[in-house]
């Protein structure tokens, strides 16, 4: 950014930008819970105030950042789904494939799970109406995409598609937090093994859970 003050729109949306790819960058490196205002400030060159003229807070930036990653995670799902499933197949054999594709997806993007694990919790806080309303709204689409490529292979979900989504995007941000325990708590495992339960593969614990909850959900045979 060569200008010193954003002084038309498009400046302004260059240094928007600027934060959000800063930020991104930050959790390549750190956990959502690491990512700090003062750190984002000085990575991307300017002071705290400013970066605050442009977001209102650190839960903003990873508000806006969740949703651009969920936008393309789903854009990959797309041509991962009709890779991966058969239409011939039964229901079951359709719905064992979603869950497997899924789970795979959703593990190769560690980013985009701790951010949905965090998002109820934490960046649904310290923000105004506004950037909740705008953020909820936006989910509504993402949440309607994903329901229609899920209805696409499983017809049969019906209603239940969207109801499935939220919970399979619910669901990898629990799920994640066990599957990358902090130093201490690996340390622990490593002393005592049998702790070691508590820690999951991202991958095959959220197949089991969306493996179950689909065939739940189906309609019975």
């Amino acid at each position: 950014m060569a200008f010193q003050r954003a002084r038309t729109e498009e400046q302004r949306e260059i240094r928007r930008r600027a934060i959000l790819d800063t930020a991104s960058a930050m959790l390549d490196e750190m956990p959502v819970a690491a990512v700090t205002l003062n750190e984002l400030s000085r990575r991307v060159g300017l002071a705290k105030p400013n970066v605050l003229r442009y977001f209102e807070s650190r839960e903003a930036v990873l508000l806006e950042l969740l949703d651009r990653f969920l936008q393309e995670w789903l854009a990959d799902l797309e041509g991962e789904l009709t890779a991966g499933i058969d239409g011939n197949l039964p229901m079951a054999g359709r719905a064992e494939a979603v869950a497997e594709i899924l789970s795979r997806s959703l593990a190769d993007r560690a980013v985009l799970c701790d951010l949905f694990g965090a998002q109820g919790s934490v960046l649904e806080h310290n923000v105004s109406v506004e950037v909740v309303a705008r953020y909820k709204r936006a989910s509504l689409d993402r949440l309607t995409t994903m329901a229609a490529l899920l209805h696409k292979h499983l017809p049969e979900l019906g209603e239940n598609a969207t109801l499935f989504s939220l919970q399979t995007m619910v669901m990898a941000g629990a799920l994640s937090a066990y599957s990358t325990p902090p130093a201490s708590l690996q340390a622990a495992y490593q002393a005592e093994p049998d702790l070691a339960r508590f820690h999951f593969e991202l991958q095959d614990s959220l197949k089991l859970a969306l493996t179950a909850t689909l065939l739940g959900v189906l309609p019975r045979p």
